[in-house]
C-alpha cells in the first residue's frame, strides 16, 4: 500500500484545459496520475441526489477515491439550539450524499469556542459528537463510512491535533483529518522538521492506534498566517510560510503510514498534489 494523492476541488488548469463540469474531473485527475479527490459542500448541499449518483459512478469508473467536505457552518459547541439542530442535519445530509456518491469519508470542522471558555466549548462539542455518532450507529448509518473531524488553523476554532485525537478516540468510525497547513499556522510555523510530524503521528498511534493513524485523512497546503493563525491558502511556489512536504513524506515512510492526502493549494491543487506524490516516491526510493 501507498498513500493516495489528489486535489481538493478543481484546479484552475482543469478549466483552462477546456473542462466545464466536475463530471469531467475523474478522467482528468486520473490522466494526471492522481488517485483521490475531495468534493466540497462547504457552502451548503447544493446538488441533487441524481447528480451526486452520476458523479459517483464517474469517480468509481476511474478508480478515484472520493471524500466529501461538509458545510463550514457546523458548530458542535453552539449555544443556539436551532444552529445545533442544523449542525446535526449537516452530518445526516452529508451521509446521504456519501451514499449517493459511493464515497466513504465526510470531513467536518468541529466547532468554534465563541464566547465560551475553550475547555468548556471543547467538552460540549465532544459530548455532542459522541451522542451523535452513537445515534448514527443505532440507526445503522455508518456502514463503511468514516467521519473525519479536521484540525483547524485559527485560535478560536476547536481543533488542535490533540483535541481531534481525543474526539477520534470516541468511536472506530471517527478518524482524524490532519490539516498540516492549519497546524503550522496555529503553531506559528511549528512544522519545521520530520520530528515535528513524527511527534504528532506518535501521539496519534498512542491515542487511537496504528490502523486509524495510517488510514487518516490529510489536507496539505502552504498557508499564510498571522498572530491569530490562518489567513489564506498559498501554492507550493511560496517560500515564506510553509510547511514543506518533504518532512511529512519522510515521516510517513519512517512509520509506514498510508493516508489519503489532498492538496488544498490556492488554485494549483492538482499540480501540488502531483508534486507531493513525486516527492513521496523520490523519498521512498532513497530509503530502499
Amino acid at each position: 500500500m501507498k498513500p493516495l494523492f489528489g486535489p481538493a476541488g478543481n484546479s484552475e488548469s482543469f478549466y483552462l484545459d477546456g473542462n466545464k463540469s466536475t463530471i469531467q474531473a475523474p478522467k482528468w485527475v486520473k490522466n494526471k496520475g492522481l488517485d483521490a479527490f475531495e468534493y466540497s459542500f462547504g457552502k451548503g448541499y447544493i446538488m441533487s441526489s441524481a447528480t451526486a449518483q452520476q458523479l459517483g459512478e464517474e469517480f468509481k469508473k476511474y478508480d478515484i477515491k472520493l471524500s466529501l467536505h461538509a458545510p463550514y457552518y457546523i458548530n458542535f459547541a453552539t449555544p443556539d439550539e436551532v444552529l445545533l439542530q442544523k449542525t446535526y442535519g449537516y452530518i445526516y445530509t452529508g451521509i446521504k450524499f456519501l451514499n449517493n456518491f459511493q464515497a466513504d469519508r465526510l470531513i467536518f470542522h468541529p466547532a468554534s469556542s465563541g464566547k465560551l471558555d475553550r475547555k468548556e466549548a471543547f467538552q460540549i462539542a465532544k459530548d455532542r459528537i459522541s451522542k451523535l455518532i452513537d445515534n448514527l450507529e443505532e440507526e445503522n448509518l455508518l456502514n463503511n463510512i468514516f467521519l473525519c473531524p479536521e484540525t483547524m488553523g485559527k485560535q478560536q476554532q476547536i481543533g488542535t491535533y490533540q483535541e481531534i485525537l481525543e474526539i477520534c478516540s470516541l468511536n472506530p468510525h471517527l478518524i482524524p483529518t490532519f490539516d498540516f497547513g492549519h497546524i503550522n499556522a496555529l503553531t506559528q510555523g511549528g512544522l519545521k522538521s520530520c520530528d515535528d510530524y513524527l511527534k504528532i503521528f506518535s501521539q496519534s498511534i498512542e491515542m487511537i492506534g496504528f490502523d486509524k493513524t495510517s488510514n487518516c485523512h490529510i489536507h496539505f497546503s502552504k498557508i499564510q498566517y498571522g498572530e491569530k493563525g490562518e489567513i489564506r491558502h498559498l501554492n507550493f511556489d511560496d517560500n515564506i510560510y510553509g510547511p514543506d512536504f518533504e518532512h511529512l513524506a519522510e515521516a510517513l515512510i519512517k512509520l509506514n503510514l498510508h493516508p489519503r492526502i489532498l492538496s488544498e493549494s490556492a488554485g494549483h491543487m492538482a499540480e501540488d498534489a502531483l508534486e507531493m506524490k513525486t516527492i513521496y516516491e523520490k523519498t521512498l526510493a532513497q530509503q530502499l
